[in-house]
């Protein structure tokens, strides 16, 4: 009894510490107390420190880098591939493309934007959404002036909002529970129908509200024709698309590792378009920046990441979480989740929950009659749906931000409470179809 007592202790312990951790981090990136980098690697190491772990706290540090290893190579060389052949002028005959269907007009844009985010995610990856839209779509919304966040936001409702049978958090669910995931979605494809049109709603408002912001500035430039369509570079156009049609596809298709993709795709990009070592060396420069600082900051998440879970803070904090739920309320554990999933995104990786919290909270629940289906479909609705392009605990959130070119915070602050509203109506709606009650 007494050792079962100490135990229990030990883990309310390493929980708090857990807690801890995590709301430092997030109160130091959105308050901008420091820097992203920083408060990923300063804070969960001298939590680690003062709980006791010591030095153990190193190889901590060490295997959550190793983890990331894969992750940091495909987004550095990601980031240099693309700024290599925007460089090279692939992207600009798009650009004029849209801009002569939508005209300048924020209003079409940021819908348009959240429809084309919305067709790259039916592959179920949201790296590849950003991957491909955001540096497509970067510069037409600097040419006109709108805001980056808006960028970020439109693509995250796009990738947030469309969970899928073939998506990360479904298929972690189903293996969990042991179910099929077209189970798990088929009830929610009406509740996914309505977010999405809440999602198209926000980027609609969110265009009108820029296109009133911008009005001045178009009133004051000076009225001219539209541009002359950009020069495609000769053969070298031809070749640009085609080396971006196989690197995304030899990536998307799994045939390939995505950082081999990248890699490749960076050299080849290199040799066609910039033929002699001094022009190469002058665009590697170029793009270094973005490459170290998200090397740098993909790091401090590997830190942040490895030292959770090495210290068993994320699974002392699962367990702590289902245990403090009290029984009266274990009727309403599927909405009651519901309403906070988005914000465990923030709390819990997508592994830690979907494989350690889910099972006990299905357990828990099937003690009052609820199908352990029904707390996954809650689940879904946040859990690394919604939730993962602003979450600290996901690479694809520093994908978001690295290649929109705005501040982690600032995205968190923006784009955080439309996917929390967004998984709110969602919740709402799946009462409304009576896949559970309150």
């Amino acid at each position: 009894m007494l050792s079962t007592l100490v135990l229990v202790g030990v883990s309310l312990s390493v929980a708090l510490w857990g807690a801890l951790t995590i709301a430092g981090v997030l109160a130091a990136i959105m308050s901008r107390r420091l820097s992203p980098l920083a408060a990923l690697v300063l804070i969960p190491v001298v939590t680690s420190l003062a709980s006791g772990f010591g030095l153990h706290t190193s190889a901590f540090i060490l295997s959550g880098i190793q983890s990331m290893a894969s992750v940091i190579s495909m987004f550095v060389f990601a980031i240099l591939f693309f700024g290599i052949l925007t460089d090279a002028g692939m992207l600009a005959p798009l650009i004029h493309w849209i801009l002569r269907i939508v005209g300048k007009h924020p209003v079409r844009i940021v819908p348009g934007t959240f429809l084309l985010a919305l067709l790259l995610h039916l592959d179920g990856s949201g790296a590849v959404v950003f991957l491909i839209a955001l540096p497509a779509l970067l510069p037409l919304y600097d040419e006109l002036g709108i805001d980056r966040r808006i960028l970020a936001c439109a693509a995250s409702l796009a990738a947030g909002v469309n969970f899928l049978p073939w998506t990360g958090p479904t298929i972690r669910a189903a293996a969990s529970l042991h179910v099929s995931t077209i189970a798990l979605f088929r009830p929610l494809l009406p509740v996914q129908i309505v977010g999405l049109l809440f999602a198209i709603g926000v980027c609609t408002w969110l265009g009108l509200r820029e296109e009133r912001r911008l009005r001045p500035a178009f009133a004051a430039a000076p009225s001219s024709a539209p541009p002359p369509a950009p020069r495609k570079s000769g053969f070298r156009f031809g070749i640009n698309v085609a080396l971006t049609l196989a690197v995304l596809g030899a990536a998307v298709s799994g045939k390939a590792e995505p950082a081999v993709c990248f890699m490749l795709g960076t050299v080849l990009g290199l040799i066609v378009n910039f033929p002699n070592a001094e022009r190469q060396r002058v665009q590697l420069e170029a793009h270094a920046k973005a490459a170290i600082t998200i090397t740098a900051i993909l790091c401090a998440a590997g830190c942040f990441t490895g030292i959770l879970k090495g210290t068993g803070m994320l699974a002392a904090m699962a367990t702590a979480c289902v245990h403090a739920l009290p029984a009266q309320l274990g009727h309403h554990i599927p909405f009651l989740l519901a309403i906070i999933a988005m914000p465990l995104s923030l709390v819990f990786d997508p592994d830690s929950f979907y494989f350690g919290v889910l099972p006990i909270l299905a357990t828990t629940a099937g003690a009052y009659g609820i199908p352990s289906t029904t707390v996954a479909q809650a689940a879904l609705l946040g859990e690394h749906t919604t939730g993962f392009p602003v979450s600290p605990l996901t690479p694809a959130t520093f994908l978001v931000t690295g290649l929109s070119e705005i501040d982690l915070g600032e995205h968190q602050r923006f784009t955080g409470p439309w996917l929390f509203l967004a998984s709110l109506v969602m919740t709402l709606a799946a009462v409304a179809f009576g896949i559970f009650s309150f």
